[in-house]
């Protein structure tokens, strides 16, 4: 598949996608059982995720959204910029972060910095996609769907310069 200027190839069917995420949502309603829960998620890329998340969580659960932007291109521009802030006060509340896929750990870095000037009572992490090679953060997620190689992929909210959130798979550039 050719997205802009770029060769993307089949990498995780969306089978294997919706087991990640019923998976992580079986965990977070453990975890959490008999709690209420705000999830923060980022966008753009997580707001797949974050849907299909929300529809296997039987908690007491608000969600809220930021928008951040680190990439340029392919990769990790490693400046993260705050686009649309936090608008919620998360005081003494339970909150789970909403990531797409963490590769530096740059961008959940800015989102712990922002939070927790809040005092909230928990904060933990769950990503579809986790790229341990890649990661040089300070807040390593409690939830992954997937563990994947440093890879740059398109697909279930990631895009390729702005095209490609719309596919239900997953898909790597072609080497």
């Amino acid at each position: 598949m050719q997205i802009v200027d770029r060769i993307f190839e089949p990498y995780i069917d969306q089978k294997t996608v919706e087991n990640a995420i019923r998976s992580v949502a079986n965990r977070i309603n453990i975890d959490y059982e008999n709690q209420s829960i705000v999830f923060l998620g980022i966008l753009n890329g997580a707001f797949m995720f974050c849907s299909d998340l929300m529809k296997n969580i039987q908690l007491e659960s608000d969600i809220s959204f930021v928008k951040l932007s680190s990439y340029q291109g392919t990769k990790s521009g490693g400046t993260v910029h705050e686009l649309i802030g936090l608008m919620q006060n998360l005081k003494g509340k339970n909150v789970v972060i909403v990531e797409d896929i963490v590769d530096t750990g740059l961008t959940l870095d800015k989102i712990f910095s922002m939070i927790d000037r809040d005092e909230p009572a928990s904060v933990e992490v769950a990503t579809l996609l986790f790229k341990p090679s890649a990661y040089k953060g300070s807040h390593i997620p409690k939830y992954i769907g997937i563990e994947i190689p440093d890879e740059f992929v398109v697909g279930y909210g990631m895009d390729y310069q702005g095209i490609g959130r719309n596919i239900p798979a997953i898909y790597k550039i072609k080497n």
